[in-house]
């Protein structure tokens, strides 16, 4: 019969497992998210514009520079260089992200998130997801909160450079 302590050892064990898989999905998100946007930035701005939350040359150049924080957020992530780091700050973008979808949903814009597309307004007869974008961007930030609250992971740059041996 195993002790509190033993499961508490298996759980500790686990843990850089549990991680791994958390960094490496995050990964997956940001890389996909950033790669979709990244060949046409203009699409990018417009869909940042659409959620009418700033000046439109304001939207422009969020919409432009937010590619590339997620392709090098999500190769951080890739390689676990600044685990914790790039959790954090890919925590803060998916809480801007769900306030966004939420502001939107609330004044009734109808409009597509642009989280893994060119976004913007939504074609005739489509029906915005809000909820659902919602969730699923909820279900990242529990990854990056994984990430936050347990960084060290294996097969990891960090781990390399702090000279864990169990990678």
């Amino acid at each position: 019969m195993d002790t509190g302590q033993q499961r508490r050892a298996r759980l500790g064990s686990a843990w850089p497992w549990i991680s791994t898989v958390a960094r490496l999905g995050l990964a997956t998100v940001f890389l996909v998210a950033g790669g979709t946007k990244v060949g046409d930035l203009a699409a990018s701005g417009r869909a940042v514009n659409a959620y009418d939350l700033m000046p439109y040359d304001v939207a422009k150049i969020v919409g432009a520079a937010q590619p590339f924080l997620e392709i090098a957020l999500g190769l951080l992530l890739l390689i676990g260089l600044a685990v914790r780091l790039s959790a954090g700050i890919g925590a803060v973008l998916l809480v801007i992200f769900i306030a966004g979808i939420a502001s939107a949903w609330a004044r009734g814009l109808q409009i597509d998130c642009g989280c893994f597309s060119k976004g913007g307004e939504l074609g005739a007869g489509k029906v915005p997801t809000y909820g659902w974008e919602i969730l699923r961007d909820l279900g990242f930030l529990v990854l990056a909160g994984i990430l936050l609250v347990k960084p060290r992971t294996r097969f990891s740059l960090d781990g390399l450079l702090m000279g864990e041996v169990e990678q």
